[in-house]
């Protein structure tokens, strides 16, 4: 049974006691409305300092550090980086300084020390404007240049850009800012700090003096960053530290302004990126229909009604000289497509060239423009003239820009889609939750149903029968079974009682729970993963440099081209290069020169290439996410691809990692429930899996006692690596290995060391345990194989992937295992730094190597692999130093994240060779290399449909990806019922 990684992270109630007989807490916090401290009376000599933390080796070590801190007066925020030994303390250093901030981590029992790091800080922002790679790439650079910037990614596909840069030097404000001074729009969507966001609106408000007092009082509430007032819309967007506040305290405040007159909600739009795709939708659909209003008639007026006599007779008629009524009128309606519809060309061309830089924006402009000021030209010589008949191209402009608009409106269309697989994930969460208030002895006095978004930290929340867990929390009454299958893919339901985690988004089966929120916002396990999947759809595939690097000089290119064409065909005809029949009746040798050159220009695409890579990225990586392996990226992506070799840890990843005792041996005469009460005393002060283990084997002596708990242990240590000790009921109780037994000079029997043997021999783990220094009984405990190890090793054989085993246990456990599973290289009894050393050793033969580990051993490994995949089940660390993350700790999902690569890098490929293709081969035939043999010629409003057709054609490629079905292989698995998902 899969565990969900993020619960992991969740804070654990300690309570004694079994299920209560109904939902009391009399130990139950009481949670004020607001903080007593007003904003105005905190200092304002903020500093921020970096400590290095060793001896740090989990989560628990973090939580502990970041708490020891905290107790400190004058700290704002601690966050402590376990992967990276560090430690980022807010204070304010009239109240504390770094000694006392080192001394209170040293208590603890770690070792701190200042150090002067570079400070980094993260931000996403989201990028409006973006319409090629020349775009991304340029604004990259722009914000690469800005001082204190450290490191800056721009994502095309998903328009947002990826920010580092030092505090001490730049803020997220001045970054905006510095974007939009590049001709982007920029809005901020998360930054590192732990913040929430919410946008609620105001009834009640008269006028903008109102919401101007409203803002006022919110930003004297602790808690609050920021606020932005929409008056207009009577709309607030808010951002706070959910440590400190939250939205129901917001909304007290914002009603108790106005002596009752105003009333807070949540602000029914929908928000941020997605409320923005489905505006920009909707605007290019409306751009291309009114594009097309008054394009229709122009292509009608000059290629169809010229062939019906009386409607040709009414736009031939003359008005002024040899101007037509035709002329003028198309003129007249082009107008509104060149200049309105058609802005956002004008606009995108401006921004780009004012950096000195060309996109496809340039591209457009430079095509309409020359078709539409041609033909203006052509009319007023017309109009100034008795005897010169024009031929114009409002045609060419009108369509053209028609045609790039619906290609844009399907594009955008498409690029949604990409990112469905986040939506989903969303929308898990229930709309509303159940509110429990209590009184002072902790009885239930209210239940009130509230908006989910407006849970904040420790409300217990109600959670019944047949419904969805609201918040990520801890059970503080009740029991029941939740299937999480939607969050880990395990698809038995989970039993919950007293102080379990809950994951919000998951359901609750049957009974009824109370849950204490922990995780609200963005702290939440599925906002944790959505960022993950968000971030990995950022990063940026190292195939992805390919179309950057075209991208630099392919809009430069495309314009000499296009001038050379215009030049050559010009020249040619001038000069009597080819016949005159080649030339159509209604033109002349320069106007049948400008179309060729105006088609090079708007056929061109470099948006296909920039879209190649990022668009499969983000679809396989929201695929991956939905099949339960979320992938940190593009560079993850196509690194597993290469890969040829696995490394496997054996604990928890080659076997379920939950043992249990499966033998036990006595060797002295004792009854075996007076020995295992002595050694579950001594074992329940342990937190390893054995300890756990034999624990839980000892409670079934105790089923039918009244008293469930154990005897006092006294003198307690725990042994790293080799077991524990303690004095119970005044006994010295010694569990653990051989190596405990002779480094504690007690005597192992012949008897015990072949019990040892024989079973290790069965792959299983011998713990001996000693009373009053006589070796009293041997355990044998068991940690059975995944059911499906030995047929996923076989797969991977198939697939041509070599496997290994590296594992701490020891050699006769580690065999047995390897033969069980078809492994053939071992490697046992090896410490964290052998595995990597081992996985180095790999390297440098030229395979390209995964490792696939659940615990803080794996670690090092993790990182040095070029592949880290953590098994979801396991340890914080191991998922932070992995490049992917197995949620549903299923051996299958290695073949599924292998293959998916596989399939995605196929994918990229094909759009590549499509892109590049396209322009390769419409870019001669727009410049007429096949006129002179077959008197083909391209329209340059066909040749505009074509540039659009190909950037739809190369997202709909990608779009592909979302139909992925896994090896058919792993199905055959699950209908031999190897694996029940």
């Amino acid at each position: 049974m899969a565990t969900n990684f993020w619960s992991l992270a969740c804070t654990r109630f300690q309570n004694n006691s079994n299920l209560l007989p109904r939902p009391h807490y009399p130990s139950m916090p009481k949670y004020p409305a607001g903080i007593s401290l007003p904003e105005s009376r905190l200092p304002t000599n903020e500093s921020t300092a970096f400590f290095s933390v060793n001896g740090m080796t989990c989560s628990a070590c973090a939580g502990s550090v970041e708490k020891a801190i905290k107790r400190l007066p004058g700290i704002r925020e601690a966050v402590v980086d376990v992967l990276n030994a560090k430690a980022r303390v807010q204070f304010y250093p009239s109240f504390v300084n770094l000694d006392q901030i080192c001394e209170a981590i040293n208590d603890v029992g770690f070792e701190a020390s200042i150090v002067n790091d570079e400070m980094t800080e993260r931000c996403r922002i989201h990028i409006i404007g973006m319409t090629c790679t020349s775009c991304s790439k340029t604004l990259e650079s722009t914000i690469q240049a800005i001082r204190g910037v450290q490191n800056a990614q721009v994502a095309l596909a998903t328009e947002e850009a990826e920010v580092c840069f030092d505090p001490r030097i730049l803020n997220y404000n001045q970054l905006l800012q510095a974007i939009e001074e590049s001709g982007f729009e920029a809005l901020l969507i998360s930054t590192e700090e732990d913040v929430s966001k919410i946008q609620l609106q105001v009834d009640g408000v008269r006028s903008e003096k109102s919401m101007r007092v409203i803002g006022s009082s919110l930003e004297a509430l602790p808690g609050v960053l920021g606020i932005n007032i929409d008056p207009a819309l009577s709309k607030l967007s808010l951002s706070y530290k959910p440590n400190v506040t939250g939205p129901r305290n917001i909304i007290q405040v914002i009603e108790s302004t106005g002596s009752g007159r105003f009333k807070a909600t949540i602000f029914p739009e929908e928000q941020g990126r997605e409320a923005y795709k489905k505006e920009e939708i909707k605007q290019y659909y409306r751009s291309f229909l009114w594009s097309m209003i008054f394009t229709i008639p122009v292509f009608l007026s000059s290629m169809v009604f010229t062939y019906i006599p009386g409607i040709k007779d009414v736009l031939d008629a003359k008005i002024v000289n040899m101007m037509t009524v035709g002329e003028l009128l198309r003129w007249v309606l082009s107008s509104p497509v060149q200049f309105i519809t058609g802005r956002r060309f004008y606009t995108g061309s401006y921004k780009a060239l004012r950096h000195g830089s060309a996109n496809m924006d340039v591209l457009i402009g430079l095509g309409t423009n020359a078709a539409y000021f041609y033909s203006v030209y052509m009319v007023l010589r017309s109009a100034t003239s008795s005897d010169f008949k024009a031929t114009d191209f409002f045609e060419t402009s009108s369509m053209l820009i028609s045609f790039i608009l619906l290609g844009k409106y399907l594009e955008v269309l498409a690029k949604g889609k990409t990112s469905e697989a986040i939506v989903k994930l969303m929308k898990l969460v229930p709309e509303t939750a159940t509110l429990l208030t209590f009184d002072n002895d902790g009885n239930v006095i209210r239940e009130e149903e509230i908006d989910s978004r407006l849970i904040q930290k420790n409300d217990v929340i109600k959670v019944i029968s047949g419904s969805k867990v609201a918040s990520d929390g801890v059970v503080v009454w009740g029991q029941s079974h939740v299937n999480e299958s939607m969050i880990t893919g395990e698809a038995k339901p989970v039993a919950k009682r007293t102080d379990d985690t809950v994951i919000g988004g998951t359901l609750n089966e049957n009974g009824v729970l109370h849950v204490r929120a922990t995780h609200v916002g963005s702290e939440s396990a599925l906002s944790q993963i959505v960022r993950l999947v968000e971030s990995a759809q950022m990063a940026k595939a190292p195939v992805q440099k390919i179309a950057d690097r075209i991208s630099k000089f392919f809009v430069p290119m495309v314009i000499v081209l296009s001038l050379t064409t215009w030049l050559v065909w010009f020249l040619t005809g001038k000069y009597g290069g080819y016949p005159k029949s080649w030339i159509p009746s209604s033109m002349d040798s320069f106007e049948l020169a400008l179309q060729f050159g105006i088609s090079v220009m708007v056929i061109a695409c470099p948006c296909a290439l920039g879209l190649a890579t990022p668009t499969a990225v983000m679809v396989a990586t929201g695929v991956g996410a939905s099949k339960g392996v979320l992938i940190k990226g593009g560079q993850a992506l196509e690194s597993a691809h290469k890969v040829n070799c696995i490394v496997f840890d054996k604990t928890g990843t080659l076997t379920v990692g939950k043992p249990v005792v499966v033998k036990t041996k006595l060797l002295k005469n004792m009854v075996l429930k007076e020995f295992y009460e002595l050694v579950a005393a001594t074992e329940v002060n342990s937190e390893h899996p054995l300890a756990k283990a034999i624990v839980e084997y000892a409670k079934k002596f105790k089923e039918e006692d009244n008293n469930q708990t154990w005897p006092e242990a006294l003198d307690f240590i725990s042994i790293t690596g080799h077991g524990v000790k303690a004095i119970v009921q005044n006994k010295e109780v010694v569990a653990g290995n051989k190596s405990l037994m002779l480094d504690q000079n007690i005597f192992i029997p012949v008897e015990a060391e072949e019990i040892l043997k024989e079973i290790e021999e069965m792959a299983q783990t011998g713990i001996l345990v000693s009373i009053d220094r006589k070796l009293t009984g041997v355990l044998a405990i068991s940690d059975a194989l995944k059911p499906s190890a030995r047929d996923v090793i076989s797969i991977l054989e198939a697939m041509k992937v070599k496997s290994i085993m590296v594992t701490g246990d020891n050699w006769g456990t580690a065999k047995s295992i390897a033969n069980e599973v078809g492994i053939d290289d071992i490697i046992a009894v090896a410490k964290p730094d052998m595995k990597a050393e081992e996985v180095k050793r790999l390297q440098s033969l030229g395979h390209t190597v995964a490792m696939v580990g659940d615990g803080i051993n794996d670690s090092p490994a993790l990182v040095a692999a070029d592949v880290g995949m953590a098994i979801g089940a396991g340890t914080d660390i191991a998922i932070e130093a992995a490049d992917i993350v197995l949620m549903k700790s299923n051996l299958e999902d290695v073949i599924t994240a292998i293959d998916l690569s596989r399939k995605t890098f196929s994918r990229i490929r094909l759009n590549y060779i499509w892109a590049l293709g396209y322009n390769l081969l419409s870019i001669p035939i727009a410049a007429g290399v096949l006129f002179p043999s077959t008197q083909f010629r391209l329209p340059p409003w066909i040749a505009g449909a074509a540039m659009a057709a190909s950037s739809v054609s190369v997202v709909c490629s990608s779009l592909q990806l979302k139909y992925y079905k896994r090896p058919k292989k792993l199905d055959t698995l699950d209908i031999q019922g190897i694996r029940v998902v």
